[in-house]
């Protein structure tokens, strides 16, 4: 379905260079960008390409829906991540945040992004598709450097697309490390690179890493990324191979990723 976009929009910044990307290619199309910034890494960015950046706690509600109403924001996206183990540490959790998840009867990511997306719309707030400005960093099928897999790897990478996607249905995680047919590492509520590292140091050398969408991947939250920071984790541990899905995987800067996985003896593909 259609959805014809405001002149403004608002911005739920998480960590990365992603919600910078986005913010950029809304400016472009003529969008005023206001920004609630819940990572310090990338607020200088977002400056540069947002009309206002609040600094917030992702445990401050109350204060981030106050704040959007002010701003008389109607639509707004989700762009970059949030590390799940917030939830256990609850730094600066206002009563409201408390209150939201004492709601759920889960707190896996979906049903914590769907808490938040509930509310949001209770104010009159639309929460967008996370790609409408992102949809040319999407990953082609085939592979993306110039280092192929082996039979085995192939092997390997097609079965742990199956287990990512099993994962996936129960959000676990959309991550897993395979080597020799067997299921080293899932990820958790540790992410991507910290799974890696886990299942990697198990495997030794050579372990096949894949990241798919869920099953029923909701496209407001939580769409695969992948970067440069994964494949460095990935050298550190001698992993060989990462396989992601095409079509509904981002990579980001993907010329300086790919060069690096080039230089790197690593193997991109999209299945």
């Amino acid at each position: 379905m259609s959805i014809t976009l405001n002149n403004k929009l608002g911005l739920i910044a998480g960590n990365g260079q992603l919600p910078v990307i986005w913010a950029k290619n809304a400016g472009t199309n003529g969008i005023d960008v206001v920004a609630i910034s819940l990572s310090a890494d990338n607020k200088k960015d977002l400056k540069k390409y947002c009309s206002t950046v609040y600094d917030f706690g992702p445990g401050q509600i109350q204060k981030i829906s106050e704040t959007l109403q002010k701003e008389n924001i109607k639509q707004l996206a989700f762009i970059g991540k949030v590390h799940k183990g917030l939830v256990l540490r609850r730094p600066k959790f206002d009563a409201k945040a408390i209150e939201l998840l004492k709601q759920a009867k889960r707190l896996n990511d979906d049903a914590v992004m769907l808490l938040a997306v509930s509310e949001l719309e209770k104010i009159g707030i639309t929460v967008l598709d996370q790609t409408i400005f992102i949809k040319n960093l999407m990953v082609a099928p085939g592979i993306l450097g110039r280092h192929k897999p082996t039979k085995e790897q192939e092997d390997d990478a097609k079965y742990g697309f199956w287990v990512a996607k099993a994962m996936g249905q129960v959000d676990i995680g959309q991550t897993v490390v395979i080597k020799d047919k067997m299921v080293i590492a899932v990820e958790a509520i540790e992410g991507t690179d910290k799974c890696i590292e886990r299942g990697a140091k198990i495997a030794k050398k050579g372990a096949v890493i894949v990241k798919t969408a869920k099953p029923s991947q909701d496209t407001r939250f939580d769409i695969p990324a992948f970067g440069l920071e994964t494949l460095k984790t990935m050298k550190k541990h001698k992993a060989s191979v990462i396989a992601v899905e095409a079509g509904k995987t981002i990579i980001v800067d993907q010329q300086k990723t790919i060069q690096y996985a080039d230089a790197n003896n690593i193997v991109v593909m999209a299945l």
